[in-house]
């Protein structure tokens, strides 16, 4: 049965990825509420011993991109609320996993670092196109999912196990997804995101 769920996901998220570079919002809305639904009845199956904060990061996750679909600007702001719920569940994930005494700190502050700079260049470019309290929210999210990314890499540090180094892969894809989206999003050129959504998805769907 898992393999079917694992099936579902990977063909639909083919079939979403195809829309996306036909920018074909039509075919997009069609897929798009099935890919992370697919991806959790996966993991649901997968595993003997599911944990809690994980199926609430892939349940939250799922609720975004269903509330992303519509257009208008509230549904905006409750998908990136429920997003931002994702990302404290993944952290908790992570937290159970940290042991501060492994982490290296030498590089961890500097990637840390390097992840609020980025924050900080995306909020300067998109600040005159966007009103001071989406301002404050972008912010507020993209340095939740800076945080997220940071627990991920000290769990890497602190396990070193290939699936740690999978996962941090994963938050920076995420990352990456949620910086894209802002700027195809707000910013006046959006093309200067290959193909918009499509990179926003093919990231985030790989993440």
């Amino acid at each position: 049965m898992k393999y079917l769920f694992l099936s579902a996901f990977l063909m639909l998220s083919f079939l979403h990825l195809c829309a996306s570079f036909a920018d074909d919002a039509e075919k997009r809305k069609k897929t798009k509420p099935f890919l992370l639904i697919f991806l959790l009845m996966y993991y649901l199956h997968a595993t003997h011993h599911p944990m809690l904060f994980l199926v609430l990061a892939l349940l939250t996750s799922w609720i975004g991109d269903v509330l992303l679909i519509p257009k208008g600007h509230h549904y905006f702001v409750a998908g990136g609320i429920s997003f931002l719920c994702s990302h404290l569940f993944f952290m908790l994930v992570y937290a159970n996993h940290i042991v501060l005494n492994k982490v290296v700190w030498w590089i961890v502050i500097p990637v840390a670092l390097l992840y609020f700079l980025v924050t900080y260049r995306i909020i300067v470019v998109l600040k005159p196109m966007m009103s001071g309290k989406m301002i404050a929210a972008m912010s507020f999210y993209l340095i939740f999912n800076s945080l997220m990314n940071v627990f991920a890499l000290m769990k890497l540090f602190s396990t070193q196990h290939l699936g740690s180094l999978i996962a941090y892969i994963g938050a920076l894809l995420f990352y990456i997804s949620d910086c894209t989206l802002f700027l195809v999003r707000y910013y006046p050129k959006p093309e200067i995101i290959y193909k918009k959504h499509f990179t926003i998805m093919l990231a985030y769907l790989l993440g």
